[in-house]
């Protein structure tokens, strides 16, 4: 008999390095966010498909969750008339914020379209990548791919991918900058710099990933003692390619700074910057003033 019932949890992401460079066949380091998830539940019935949502961040997929339905029912050559039953959606990932809740939703829906087996599983990374597109414009796979995992990943678009662990703990957080960021136009954005100057562009890229060649060789040395400067050059050098591309103005370069002046040693957008959660990385402890503001990443 048939199974009548699903359900499944995918974590939000965060990316050390290598945004928007990952476009471009450059490596990017994306880690979940433990503490940010959406569960999805499914129960079949009789009825016409309905959906509940709960959670901190719940209501924010009401608009996305029909969108990524009916691209993947034409993806699939169906139709609404073949669905039927209840999704309970709880989730605590915010939308547009750089934490990967459209990747979320988009594994969620995936991995249920594979449950019904209308798509195989050796084509769920992908099919959820060109759901993604939805959101990006052009998904790179890599909020995809560290979604289907739950793992931190060293990510290549169309290339290899394997799973990365630090070597030892450091002393980072997330925290929001006060301002949602919109990724396709930042990718847009990034797409006019390569239009106008392709050797700056190119150049901006290269730079990216040194940073993500820094910060996974930094992971990989056997403490804090060696590998927290190696690390902080990485984050601070990633950041320096998010202001070439102009998205760390407004309330995101305020943040940055904000943390800067608290002692945090280094700091970068996380995601597709100008808005979003910014990632601080710190030698000691922050000051107990910022707890309610930062996600530790521990």
């Amino acid at each position: 008999m048939p199974a009548t019932s699903m359900m499944t949890t995918v974590h939000g992401k965060w990316i050390l390095a290598g945004e928007h460079a990952v476009l471009r066949g450059s490596p990017a380091l994306v880690f979940p966010v433990q503490g940010k998830a959406m569960t999805l539940s499914f129960t079949s019935s009789e009825r016409d498909l309905s959906v509940e949502f709960s959670g901190e961040h719940g209501d924010e997929l009401r608009l996305l969750f029909w969108g990524v339905i009916e691209k993947a029912l034409e993806m699939t050559s169906r139709t609404r008339s073949v669905l039927h039953g209840h999704f309970q959606i709880t989730n605590s990932i915010p939308v547009g914020a750089g934490l990967g809740a459209s990747a979320a939703l988009c594994v969620g829906l995936g991995r249920w379209f594979a449950w019904r087996g209308w798509v195989a599983e050796s084509e769920l990374p992908e099919f959820c990548r060109l759901l993604e597109n939805l959101f990006h414009g052009e998904s790179s796979g890599v909020d995809i791919a560290v979604a289907l995992s739950g793992r931190g990943l060293c990510f290549i678009r169309g290339g290899e991918r394997y799973a990365i662990e630090p070597r030892w703990q450091p002393e980072w957080y997330l925290s929001y900058s006060g301002k949602r960021g919109v990724t396709s136009e930042c990718v847009a954005r990034v797409k006019a710099l390569w239009t106008r100057d392709e050797v700056l562009g190119k150049r901006i890229d290269q730079d990216m990933r040194e940073a993500v060649a820094m910060a996974a060789r930094a992971l990989q040395l056997s403490s804090a003692t060696e590998g927290f400067d190696l690390l902080a050059e990485a984050i601070n050098k990633a950041r320096t390619c998010f202001e070439h591309w102009g998205l760390t103005s407004g309330e995101i370069g305020s943040h940055v700074q904000m943390l800067i002046n608290h002692g945090a040693y280094a700091v970068k957008p996380t995601g597709s910057g100008d808005g979003g959660y910014v990632l601080s990385l710190w030698r000691k402890a922050p000051p107990a003033d910022l707890s309610s503001l930062l996600i530790p990443l521990n």
